[in-house]
């Protein structure tokens, strides 16, 4: 079976395109044909190691590591225990562990049962395979703010994939969008449900209090600006960031400050294709490319520009 792994983390190059054993799901598990596997910030964190400087994984505790967290495709075999899924059902997953000899890039990848729902039925796989991570991130960033209908809420990075998904979550949820981003992105991200709009050149705090006064309710901040998204958020607020590190604030003025770990949740998953089905999510793909050309995906990916992801197809 084809793969993705790294062996030594480092720049694109160290992507290695390798036949390894076809997996066997266990109990509580599915395999899937991978049809699409979305590229990801964290895929290029784990090749980098980036996450291994920071203790998440160990280059030292295998030869190979995989690489690519989500996928779509189709159930060609099911392990003891597993109800409700049958070959042949077309799905979408999310592999939320990092320490695991092969992933998503693949032919074939093994879920737990638990991390799978049914695919959008209103996508192409490419489409469909942008969904688990991204959307997934930015539902349970929302869930930590647990702000009412008619809130204030400030997202950052708003044309991003994550920071799409979150404004258009929110605005389904009631909440009242300020959205942050290049300010040739306002139709867009006004297009997913923002009220109000800031581009990301000026100050932002500045920018949000003078359409919000005393600051918003809450941020999700996908832009990764830490200390500035802060700032724009009431005393007593919430704010919830996307990664861990630097881009965690000091919870200044009472605000209560967490961190969306992203987790896998097969019935979160299926509220995300709901949403999907009904086009209140709007799933991008920047391009597609083949499975053996992961490296040029990775470069593409780190020179920045994207609207969508790129989709890696085997």
């Amino acid at each position: 079976m084809r793969a993705i792994i790294v062996k030594t983390p480092g720049g694109p190059d160290a992507l290695e395109e390798a036949d390894v054993p076809e997996p066997v799901p266990g109990p509580g598990q599915v395999r899937i044909r991978v049809a699409a596997a979305a590229v990801n910030p964290v895929d290029a964190a784990v090749r980098a190691g980036t996450l291994a400087a920071a203790g998440l994984m160990s280059f030292d505790a295998r030869p190979a590591f995989g690489i690519g967290m989500d996928v779509a495709g189709t159930i060609d075999a099911i392990g003891a225990g597993v109800t409700g899924r049958t070959p042949g059902d077309q799905v979408i997953g999310l592999q939320d562990r990092l320490d695991v000899p092969h992933a998503g890039y693949a032919e074939k990848i093994v879920l737990d049962a638990s991390a799978v729902a049914r695919a959008p039925r209103s996508a192409s796989p490419a489409e469909a395979a942008t969904l688990p991570l991204n959307g997934l991130t930015a539902l349970q960033a929302l869930d930590l703010l647990d702000l009412p209908p008619g809130a204030t809420l400030l997202v950052t990075g708003a044309a991003g994939a994550v920071g799409g998904y979150a404004v258009e979550l929110a605005a389904h949820r009631g909440l009242r969008v300020v959205a942050s981003a290049a300010a040739t992105d306002e139709a867009l991200v006004r297009g997913f449900g923002a009220e109000m709009f800031v581009p990301r050149d000026v100050h932002l705090a500045d920018a949000v209090r003078a359409l919000v006064p005393g600051g918003v309710d809450g941020a999700v901040d996908t832009a990764l600006l830490a200390a500035a998204a802060l700032d724009a958020v009431r005393g007593g607020g919430t704010f919830a960031a996307v990664n861990g590190g630097p881009a965690i604030p000091v919870p200044l003025r009472g605000i209560s400050v967490r961190n969306a770990w992203i987790r896998a949740d097969a019935a979160q998953l299926a509220a995300l294709v709901d949403l999907a089905d009904e086009r209140r999510l709007t799933l991008r793909v920047a391009d597609t490319l083949p499975l053996a050309e992961a490296r040029k995906a990775h470069t593409r990916l780190e020179s920045g520009g994207l609207r969508g992801r790129l989709v890696l197809i085997p």
